[in-house]
């Protein structure tokens, strides 16, 4: 019988065919694969499921991450990302059509974001109705200051994800949520977040593949974004303690992760074991 960190049964993860990975903090940090990976994932495949990866990272388009884990060694294409970029571009266009959208972000998000078709400025514009917000690693004084111009006018706010700090090799820096609090500093203007722990990159996914949500489970190493979003999206959850979340938040935080374990390579002795 498989267990996690608690003794939980955690027997139905032989049986997922689809596993949605969170990348920072769960299968590497900033750009280091972490220990177990390749097996995992390979054992994933072996059991005869899927990875998809879901990030709310939109400093990076998709083509910059299938390099980036194609140069860690990792078997993955473009079909196997759905990223925070991706959903807000088609929650743009759903919501928000033919509208002109100011971004601050980086040049790759701003680039898939005209790439899916939509018209995206990155001074103030006076057509523009939409303001975005990404995880803007190439930020100045000047965007923000650009950003809070804009938020002035009577525009809607989006942000595409909430996480507020992203792990790197040090520790951590501002995400985009940190960015928000900022701004709303400024402005006191709050976005609406896209990206988890929204469903709409679940939902999508799931549409997209045709699998079930009994035959899905998202593993992230963030309650707020990862784990919220499996609860909001009816699918089951595995909360790793290699990133942002500890035990300690586990047990303080309003709800639990289905299963709890110490990082991927303990899943994947346990998959292999059993």
């Amino acid at each position: 019988m498989i267990t996690d960190l608690t003794g939980k049964n955690a027997d139905a993860l032989k049986h997922k065919k689809l596993w949605l990975l969170d990348m920072d903090g769960t299968i590497y940090n900033e750009n280091q694969i972490f220990e177990g990976t390749l097996d995992f994932l390979n054992q994933i495949r072996q059991n005869g499921g899927r990875y998809i990866f879901i990030t709310n990272n939109s400093s990076k388009s998709v083509a910059d991450y299938v390099k980036k884990v194609n140069d860690m060694n990792i078997p993955a294409g473009y079909e196997d990302f759905y990223t925070s970029s991706q959903a807000t571009a088609m929650y743009i266009k759903e919501h928000y059509p033919g509208q002109t959208v100011y971004c601050m972000g980086t040049r790759s998000l701003v680039q898939e974001l005209r790439e899916s078709g939509l018209h995206v400025v990155t001074e103030p514009d006076n057509s523009a109705t939409v303001v975005l917000i990404g995880f803007d690693t190439e930020n100045t004084s000047e965007k923000i200051r650009n950003t809070c111009i804009m938020l002035g006018k009577d525009v809607a706010y989006l942000a595409t994800n909430p996480d507020l700090v992203c792990p790197v090799s040090f520790g951590f820096i501002p995400d985009c949520g940190s960015m928000s609090i900022m701004l709303k500093n400024a402005t006191g203007k709050e976005p609406f977040f896209i990206g988890k722990p929204q469903p709409i990159m679940v939902d999508f996914v799931l549409k997209n593949t045709g699998i079930s949500r009994e035959d899905a489970v998202i593993a992230g190493d963030r309650l707020y974004t990862d784990i919220a979003t499996g609860k909001n999206a009816g699918v089951d959850t595995i909360c790793v303690l290699s990133g942002e979340a500890s035990m300690k938040d586990i047990q303080e935080w309003d709800g639990e992760p289905t299963w709890i374990f110490q990082d991927v390579k303990e899943i994947w002795k346990k998959l292999s074991a059993d």
